[in-house]
């Protein structure tokens, strides 16, 4: 191994190999962070309008949003492939093989699990407050905006578990995104790749990146709970 041979967490990487990681690394992040910021959007005020509303079918409603907390990533995958190809109907957008059809992969990934960590949180907080609140002249929707802010450390343990299954992703975003070196190469997706062609140093790399990650979401949310414990105490 020559001089320009670096240490990255312990494995040998070049000069080039480094970059290469940061690249992929930066673009990892800018996807799950644009998609978690998506989901939030979409899935922190529709949680909070389930939780708090009352309407024929909302059970079943419940049971969906749960059960779309488990789905495939390849099935997800498949399906934004198919809107999104040229036959599609979306295909005039000229999205796939492009990080924006990964964020819209992971968005739909993400969402249902924060619209049912959320739906939940907000229905508690429902039951607390809401005849307060009501006293005050909020109706339901009105008093959506409060309720999200009195759960906001609970929501945000919500939010790290969104990241945490989008920065884990690989099949739909291997679907969607192509894994183009250099433009929607992930660190999931070269791990995968890199491990298949026997160049380890690499995998190795991003896979304690990764590991790095999923301790500091863990923390995170520890932290935030503990927060939310004393603001509520």
């Amino acid at each position: 191994m020559d001089e320009a041979v670096v240490s990255t967490f312990g494995f040998g990487l070049s000069d080039p190999a480094l970059a290469n990681l940061l690249q992929i690394v930066g673009l990892s992040l800018r996807v799950t962070l644009t998609a978690l910021a998506l989901a939030a959007v979409i899935g922190l005020p529709l949680g909070a309008l389930i939780g708090i509303s009352r309407f024929p079918g909302r059970k079943a409603v419940i049971i969906v949003v749960n059960a779309l907390m488990g789905l495939p990533p390849v099935v997800v995958g498949l399906v934004v492939y198919l809107t999104l190809s040229r036959s599609g109907p979306l295909g005039a957008l000229g999205l796939l093989f492009t990080p924006a059809a990964m964020v819209v992969a992971q968005t739909i990934l993400i969402v249902p699990i924060v619209v049912a960590l959320s739906r939940q949180t907000i229905e508690d907080l429902w039951g607390e407050l809401g005849e307060h609140l009501r006293s005050l002249g909020l109706t339901d929707v009105a008093a959506v905006p409060t309720l999200l802010w009195e759960g906001r450390f609970a929501l945000a343990t919500a939010l790290l578990a969104g990241f945490g299954r989008a920065s884990a992703e690989v099949g739909s975003v291997i679907i969607v995104g192509g894994n183009i070196a250099g433009f929607t190469r992930t660190m999931t997706t070269t791990i995968t790749l890199e491990t298949s062609k026997g160049d380890l140093p690499l995998a190795l790399a991003l896979g304690g990146i990764l590991i790095c990650l999923t301790i500091a979401l863990n923390a995170g949310a520890f932290a935030i709970s503990r927060v939310g414990a004393r603001h509520a105490g």
